[in-house]
């Protein structure tokens, strides 16, 4: 069994992460796609996140729609912060037997060998990085992990394309904060969910 693992913040969750999680299902011939929503991202550290309740809301009816994605609150209901080696030594557990991938953005490589356990992490997983467009050539991006990372096999990271006009979570909440429109960017359960509960209408 081929299963993905797409962590994040997903605040919100937008029509980029539906689209790249979709790309490497059938890129990749993945089982199934789980989207794992951060509870305390470490990464964003002293920056506002909004709840995890409504971050976790958003994913589950973004995803409804598609067999083949899931939805685990593993990190959102643990204690401390989220650590992506965490999650996969669980997601190990849990899948015994099975093949996991992590999906990530390019633009986040270059702080790979700040996350906790890196090498770790390309044992129970491979990486599957989409590139940005304003981000360095792929050769590079792998060449720079298995410097800085100790025993990195990059043979475990494949890169695939990005997709056109790459959609940011902060320019959605930024839009709703000046009323602007988010259509095209997030669907339209999840831009109702936004409206009913008040989002992003203090800014970050």
């Amino acid at each position: 069994m081929r299963i993905g693992v797409f962590g994040g913040t997903f605040d919100p969750v937008h029509l980029g992460h539906l689209m790249i999680a979709e790309k490497a299902r059938t890129n990749l011939e993945l089982q199934e796609v789980i989207f794992v929503p951060a509870g305390i991202p470490w990464m964003k550290h002293g920056q506002y996140v909004t709840s995890s309740r409504h971050r976790v809301n958003m994913v589950r009816i973004a995803i409804i729609s598609n067999p083949f994605f899931r939805l685990s609150c593993f990190e959102v209901e643990k204690t401390g912060a989220s650590y992506s080696v965490e999650t996969l030594e669980e997601m190990s557990k849990i899948y015994e037997g099975a093949k996991l991938f992590v999906i990530v953005g390019s633009d986040i490589m270059g702080a790979f060998d700040k996350w906790k356990d890196p090498g770790k992490v390309l044992q129970f997983a491979d990486l599957v990085v989409f590139n940005r467009s304003t981000r360095r050539n792929k050769g590079a991006g792998a060449r720079n992990i298995s410097f800085k990372v100790e025993g990195a096999d990059i043979t475990r990271i494949t890169w695939l394309p990005g997709l056109a006009g790459d959609i940011s979570s902060r320019d959605i909440r930024r839009r709703v904060n000046e009323g602007r429109s988010i259509r095209d960017m997030v669907s339209d359960e999840v831009i109702k969910y936004i409206a009913d509960h008040g989002l992003y209408l203090d800014g970050e």
